[in-house]
């Protein structure tokens, strides 16, 4: 192949030495190269004076033989390098909340860095499975995690207990978390809804949290929480701003709720494809960067 190189270039560029010095070799490389060429064919390809080159018939003939070897063997190399160069469709799967709040703007840049590349987002709370779904990525928030899978912690999720203005002023604020109990407390369903564990310094303790309302979608949860239903705990980056907008108002902000870890789920480390480790890479520099 290098020999098919060297002749193709020697002819375009009508000089040995300029093609050994286009393709990073010796002149005496470079006619080595056509030598064996002329062995392996058998015959002479080309003329040669002081003063020019020029192409047997033979070697015309071989010459376009030689440019299509050199055109397969670039489309070869360039079918392997796209292996390492995120393309192609990727199939994501992450919470409805996580998808409205950070990963949907996310993913918006990471395309504007790989244009070659599209994502097929499923944005949903129920737990995919990523064989059946043909899911390449799930990004998972909680410790429940499909043994099945290999799993790669992206950080921390911090969670905010919170209300809106209107409920407690009717009802009052919690001054401790043993309060909750008087109050409507709304749930999330896929995190152990009916207990929720706060700690303020060393001191830890776990409330029952029990009310009108409990659901597994997350933006539901949150409109149920504008709406003056009661007291929920909902990851922060999904309020902090409706928060500081005076929209909703942290409750017992002394007390912390448990961190949850995110995740992201895929099925193999063998040949995960290069859209999917740079995706990751991505989600953990943003993750370390902005927190949660």
């Amino acid at each position: 192949m290098i020999a098919a190189k060297v002749f193709v270039e020697t002819v375009e560029r009508a000089s040995t030495t300029a093609a050994a010095d286009a393709l990073g070799m010796s002149r005496a490389m470079a006619s080595r190269y056509l030598s064996a060429l002329e062995d392996w064919t058998g015959t002479r390809l080309l003329h040669r004076t002081t003063r020019r080159l020029s192409l047997t018939s033979a070697g015309e003939r071989v010459l376009d033989l030689s440019r299509e070897m050199v055109r397969v063997a670039n489309d070869m190399s360039a079918a392997a390098g796209e292996g390492d160069s995120p393309h192609g469709l990727l199939r994501v799967a992450a919470p409805t909340i996580l998808v409205e709040e950070r990963l949907a703007p996310l993913l918006a840049r990471f395309l504007c860095l790989h244009p070659r590349l599209s994502i097929d987002l499923r944005a949903s709370d129920r737990p995919v499975d990523l064989v059946d779904d043909r899911i390449d990525l799930a990004i998972r928030i909680g410790r429940q995690l499909d043994p099945n899978c290999i799993a790669r912690k992206l950080g921390e999720t911090r969670s905010t207990l919170c209300a809106s203005p209107s409920y407690l002023a009717e009802r009052g604020v919690p001054a401790h978390p043993d309060d909750l109990s008087s109050h409507s407390c709304l749930t999330y369903t896929n995190f152990g809804a009916a207990e929720w564990h706060l700690h303020s310094g060393s001191v830890a303790v776990k409330v029952k949290a029990l009310g009108p309302f409990r659901t597994n979608e997350t933006l539901a949860l949150r409109r149920a929480v504008l709406c003056g239903v009661g007291i929920a705990m909902l990851p922060t980056f999904a309020v902090e701003g409706l928060i500081a907008s005076n929209a909703l108002q942290a409750v017992l902000p002394g007390w912390e709720p448990q961190p949850h870890p995110i995740h992201v789920l895929y099925l193999s480390r063998d040949h995960l494809p290069a859209a999917a480790r740079a995706l990751i890479k991505y989600l953990e520099e943003d993750i370390a960067l902005h927190k949660c």
